[in-house]
């Protein structure tokens, strides 16, 4: 398994934060993940446990179609998502902590298969500076998007 992690402080109240991320995350993933091309809800309604998803992203050069589904939904917590083939898993968690909010950041891969493996440390470091990029893209967002709202 190959994992990526990244954490930020967002200067916002954890509240705020997970609404940015889990409850707005249709219109705010791809901004700040502009690798994702396409995100379209599958399921109706609010994000919970169950909801599922198709994106469509471009990671250098490479296009990727997949479906996801959440399966934690915590309220100002966590919230995880599972490729529905269970090729990845993607964990957002949130902490308040000095006066913000702590976000860490997993990702984590199935095993590289084939003509790939021999690749498996490149792949590695592509996934850390992908997730690093995605997190500090979040955090930047957040800040300017919700300066005039108090923390």
């Amino acid at each position: 398994m190959l994992t990526s992690q990244a954490e930020i402080h967002v200067e916002r109240a954890p509240e705020q934060v997970f609404q940015f991320v889990a409850e707005d995350f249709l219109h705010n993933y791809p901004r700040w993940s502009p690798e994702v091309r396409s995100l379209e809800a599958l399921t109706d309604g609010p994000m919970q446990v169950g909801w599922t998803a198709r994106q469509v992203r471009f990671d250098r050069g490479r296009r990727t179609d997949s479906q996801f589904r959440v399966t934690t939904f915590e309220s100002g917590r966590q919230i995880t998502f599972k490729e529905l083939s269970d090729t990845y898993l993607i964990d957002y968690r949130f902490e308040a902590l000095d006066g913000g909010t702590r976000v860490a950041f997993t990702f984590e891969l199935e095993g590289l298969t084939g003509a790939m493996r021999p690749f498996e440390n490149m792949v590695r470091r592509v996934l850390q500076e992908t997730a690093d990029r995605m997190m500090n893209n979040l955090k930047s967002l957040i800040e300017e998007e919700l300066a005039s709202q108090p923390c």
